[in-house]
């Protein structure tokens, strides 16, 4: 694989022994190139203006700023790269806010090596690692993450700017459908429903598929009858 096909990484854990096994397990990869390590949030932005990664692995948890806090943060820059959160837990409050707020997924850290390097990969090519499913299922798994009356209101609000269409691509996303079973569902080509993502995804100001579900549930739509 060409240079200009290598996918450049960051690393961000307050943990010096888990960054040497994350370079150690990804190093391997000759596709994927590790150009700078983190101990904390507060050097994700300089860096990443500095080393122009495309992808961050981002731990949760640590001490200054964490790894929340920083993808929030760094979702918002226009040449935003893409975050993976590590974490050691499935279902966490943080984890879910982390992927509201952008992060294409989550992995374990405990995860195997090679399905961390898939996951790098997938984020990379624009894909996330984790499906709509998986959301739903952390979502039901954490406790009082829910303001629900505020977060519905301003939920339905957003997806009241979609056409019906549209809305109906939204929700199919949010029960987890790929493409090719919403274009099934919806007797519409695979290639009018990514035409319908991409423009949910421009309307919205969203970053991936998972925000999406995660506002269609937010909105109450995952509830209602097919």
């Amino acid at each position: 694989m060409g240079p200009m096909n290598t996918i450049r990484l960051l690393l961000v854990d307050d943990d010096p022994l888990v960054r040497a096994g994350l370079c150690f397990m990804l190093g391997g990869a000759d596709d994927i190139e590790i150009v700078g390590e983190a101990g904390d949030g507060t050097e994700v932005a300089p860096l990443v203006g500095e080393l122009r990664p495309h992808v961050v692995l981002m731990d949760i948890r640590m001490p200054t700023m964490d790894g929340l806090a920083a993808t929030e943060a760094l979702r918002k820059r226009p040449d935003a790269p893409e975050v993976i959160v590590l974490t050691t837990f499935h279902a966490d409050e943080q984890v879910l806010r982390a992927l509201r707020a952008g992060a294409a997924g989550f992995v374990l850290k405990d995860t195997a090596p090679a399905e961390i390097v898939a996951a790098v990969r997938a984020v990379a090519a624009g894909e996330p690692v984790l499906s709509p499913t998986v959301t739903q299922q952390l979502i039901t798994q954490v406790t009082g993450v829910d303001p629900q009356t505020d977060r519905r209101r301003r939920a339905v609000e957003r997806l009241g700017t979609l056409a019906e269409r549209e809305r109906e691509v939204a929700v199919a996303i949010g029960r987890g459908g790929s493409n090719a079973d919403i274009a099934a569902e919806l007797f519409l080509s695979v290639a009018t429903v990514k035409a319908h993502v991409s423009r949910i995804l421009t309307k919205l100001d969203l970053n991936n598929r998972v925000q999406i579900a995660l506002l269609a549930h937010d909105a109450g739509l995952l509830d209602e009858p097919r």
